[in-house]
């Protein structure tokens, strides 16, 4: 459930981009074929025929496009739902066949409907202004640009040429500068959303203690805990490991609550709680003070009892009855009402409570199993030492599967890139033949194509930016709704200033990259070959 948001926008942003491109490829085969559509209506197309001309100009590649990519999706799925029905222990998973009927069908509809708001300007263009016109732009549009940047002298004119080239479409340019943000904006949420799942990693004992001591088999003492001889032999144990960071003895229980069917599990750390590395939404960690009978709940708690931070909850167990103070809430995701309170307020509901394991952390550069072998071998057979790898096995999963729908993102916005300039080259082929004739070198040239675009994806990797933190700050909650849980408020701050300077970057990455193949093309093209073009 927690990733089923994500996935939601990450998909939602590549449609967009995507049907943006179709709007800029119609539209630009509709400025280059201006004069065609003109001697298209002299001879006698209706206004719907010549809709209808341009509207299958993308709709017959799109729907190869839309049977391929369905196949691409599924290969690239499959290695991900291995990895995934390893993590989750589940049988072999697979995209379901209406998946791969409806999304085709659904890419479609939407590329028909993005070309059909271009092509209706095709088909209101009167026959004589279409022949008349042809495919230059308006008068209007791009000169004062043009003229304001000529008169830098600071800059190289190719420079200046190149940023002045976007103000001639004004249109398109707004199209491509909206691709680039939504690309943008993707690398934005999906660095921080990597950086959220790593912390949502780290808040948890698997990774704080990643090291656990239990019996072999259940203790002699009451509810299986270990005798004071053998906590003894562990502690022993656990100091005499130059390894050892810290560590807790740990004592768990299960309650009936009054009114829920699902029991309550209660956990006491011996130390600090606050070095068990879960993260607090709210509130504090509970007080070890035997008279302070507190505890910290996780959200779920809260949400079923109908309880806040600062209610107080009865606890019976057997005879005994204690009304804790609830200080905290704790970040503790999943589908357990947990609590977590002090040794001595659990051994007053349950007086045979007593730590049935050792967690422990190991210091910088020890390597947990390693540490787990050593501490085995000291304690012997008869006490289980495990290292857990504290889910990292999910977290690989699922930030590569951020990253695969991150990188897919980057490479269709700067498709719609490579698109606009594709356009551009097309148009002013002729002009590029005439810059060639009087000495203007295939660097130059390079430079004045990628400079069309560099400006527009400089903007738009500012814009981006904030767009995409806000698309963090709005799903991240999300995702911790659906895992029955609040977040604390370091899953939302992830984003630190050097990070921001330079995700504000990735628009114009974006965009020189989408612009180096035909702008290359174009500096290597003849001369004569330019000059001829129309």
């Amino acid at each position: 459930a927690p990733w089923v948001p994500f996935i939601i926008a990450f998909g939602v942003i590549a449609l967009v981009i995507s049907v943006l491109i179709v709007v800029n490829v119609v539209s630009g085969a509709v400025i280059a074929g201006t004069t065609r559509i003109g001697v298209l209506k002299s001879v006698g197309f209706t206004p719907a025929q010549v809709v209808a001309s341009y509207v299958l100009l993308v709709a017959l590649p799109a729907l190869a496009g839309c049977v391929a990519g369905a196949a691409c999706g599924n290969l690239l799925a499959i290695p991900m739902l291995r990895v995934n029905a390893r993590v989750y222990e589940v049988g072999t998973l697979g995209v379901p066949l209406w998946v791969d009927v409806t999304v085709p069908l659904a890419a479609l509809a939407l590329t028909v409907a993005g070309a059909v708001v271009p092509a209706l300007r095709a088909g209101r263009m009167n026959a004589v202004q279409a022949i008349a016109t042809g495919r230059a732009p308006r008068p209007a549009h791009g000169y004062l640009a043009h003229r304001a940047l000529a008169r830098v002298r600071s800059v190289p004119r190719a420079v200046t040429l190149g940023l002045a080239a976007p103000f001639a479409r004004p249109a398109r340019t707004l199209v491509t500068v909206a691709a680039v943000v939504f690309g943008a904006a993707a690398v934005t949420f999906g660095t921080g959303l990597a950086i959220s799942l790593g912390r949502v990693v780290s808040d948890s004992p698997d990774s704080a203690l990643p090291v656990n001591v239990s019996l072999s088999q259940a203790g002699p003492g009451p509810r299986g805990a270990m005798t004071a001889a053998q906590r003894r032999a562990v502690v022993s144990a656990l100091a005499a490991q130059p390894g050892t960071l810290r560590y807790l003895p740990v004592s768990s229980g299960q309650l009936g609550l009054p009114g829920l069917p699902d029991s309550l599990s209660v956990t006491a750390y011996g130390g600090h709680p606050a070095w068990t590395g879960y993260a607090l939404i709210a509130g504090r960690w509970y007080s070890g003070s035997s008279r302070a009978a507190e505890a910290d709940v996780n959200t779920l708690f809260l949400t079923d009892t109908a309880t806040s931070v600062g209610s107080t909850y009865p606890l019976v167990s057997g005879g005994h009855r204690v009304t804790v103070r609830i200080v905290g809430e704790v970040f503790g995701p999943g589908k357990d009402l947990d609590m977590y309170l002090s040794p001595a307020t659990l051994a007053a509901i349950d007086p045979g409570a007593g730590p049935q394991q050792y967690l422990a952390s190991v210091r910088p550069g020890t390597n947990s199993r390693a540490y787990a072998g050593a501490l085995s071998a000291a304690l012997g057979t008869s006490y289980s030492v495990t290292a857990v790898s504290g889910g990292r096995g999910q977290f690989a999963a699922v930030t590569t599967l951020v990253a695969m729908l991150t990188t897919l993102i980057m490479v269709v916005a700067g498709l719609g890139v490579l698109n606009t300039v594709a356009l551009q080259i097309r148009e002013r082929a002729h002009d590029i033949g005439v810059f060639k004739a009087i000495g203007m070198t295939p660097g130059q040239t390079l430079a004045m194509i990628v400079c069309s675009v560099a400006a527009t994806g400089l903007v738009a990797g500012i814009v981006a930016v904030p767009a995409g933190v806000y698309l963090h700050h709005g799903v991240v909650p999300v995702m911790a709704h659906a895992a029955n849980s609040g977040y604390p408020p370091s899953l939302i701050s992830v984003y630190a200033p050097w990070e921001i300077v330079a995700l504000g970057l990735a628009g114009l990455v974006i965009a020189v990259a989408g612009a180096l193949g035909p702008a290359g093309w174009a500096a290597r093209a003849r001369t004569a070959f330019a000059l001829r073009a129309e």
